[in-house]
């Protein structure tokens, strides 16, 4: 009994494998063309050189795609010309006008020299100057033009100062401490007070006053107080005195103001 119970165990055995088991198709490699490596020389990972020494018996080397060159710039669009300018018959020509400068910024060719009152004042008789000679105490001081436009110094005296420029007048006094007082004399002198002018006529207060640089007749005006009510504002009359005479002229109010002129207002009747 027990052969007849293992045979029969065997065919079942035998009867199942063969039900269970199933052929299957192979295995396709589906390579896409998006994975494919690029084509080119491949170049390895740095990890697997470090590993296996640039073997041919480590893994598969590591496909690396080399950056793409960087693209072409675009074209830059060439700014068209402007047109020509067509001059129309009865038409005058187009004036052409340059482009203005930027804000603080001056143009070298209209840039006007900048000239002190000091380069182009001439002394006369009221202003204060001072008189510096480098290494000097004694004679470096103030001195005052007299009425005789003469100013007077230690060891030399007086020194005509009347008609001369500040820079002149340093030299007169250089030429004379020069004649056997001085071997090389350095001398500067500088106005520290103008002469005052002298405003009359129809303003508030009339007088003399304090020059005060780049005044003109209105701020000149402005200083005596302002016009009085009877004050003719188109007639104002301004005498200019020099080693060449006096100059008298009716001037509107923005002329420009020298120390020792007179200024004069007008009256009106009505």
């Amino acid at each position: 009994m027990r052969k007849p119970r293992a045979l029969f165990a065997l065919v079942l055995v035998a009867f199942a494998a063969s039900g269970c088991v199933r052929s299957f198709p192979p295995a396709r490699v589906i390579q896409s063309a998006a994975i494919a490596p690029p084509p080119g020389p491949v170049v390895r990972n740095d990890l697997d050189n470090l590993a296996y020494n640039g073997s041919a018996a480590g893994p598969s080397p590591v496909a690396q795609v080399a950056p793409a060159p960087y693209a072409a710039a675009a074209p830059v669009a060439e700014i068209p010309a402007p047109p020509p300018v067509v001059r129309r018959r009865g038409f005058p020509p187009p004036v052409l006008v340059a482009a203005p400068p930027p804000p603080g910024v001056v143009p070298a060719a209209y840039a006007a020299p900048v000239i002190a009152l000091d380069d182009r004042y001439r002394l006369d008789a009221g202003d204060r100057l001072r008189v510096v000679v480098f290494g000097q105490e004694g004679l470096t001081n103030t001195y005052a033009v007299g009425s005789t436009g003469f100013i007077t110094m230690p060891l030399i005296g007086g020194v005509p100062a009347r008609g001369l420029t500040p820079s002149e007048l340093s030299g007169a006094i250089a030429a004379k401490l020069r004649n056997g007082f001085i071997r090389e004399p350095s001398v500067a002198v500088e106005v520290e007070a103008y002469r005052p002018f002298f405003i009359l006529g129809e303003v508030a207060a009339p007088g003399q006053y304090p020059y005060v640089p780049n005044m003109t007749v209105e701020s000149a005006v402005a200083i005596a107080g302002g016009y009085s009510p009877r004050a003719l504002r188109n007639n104002v009359r301004m005498t200019r005195s020099n080693v060449a005479g006096s100059v008298s002229a009716v001037v509107p109010p923005t002329t420009q103001v020298s120390p020792g002129d007179t200024i004069v207002v007008g009256e009106r009747w009505f």
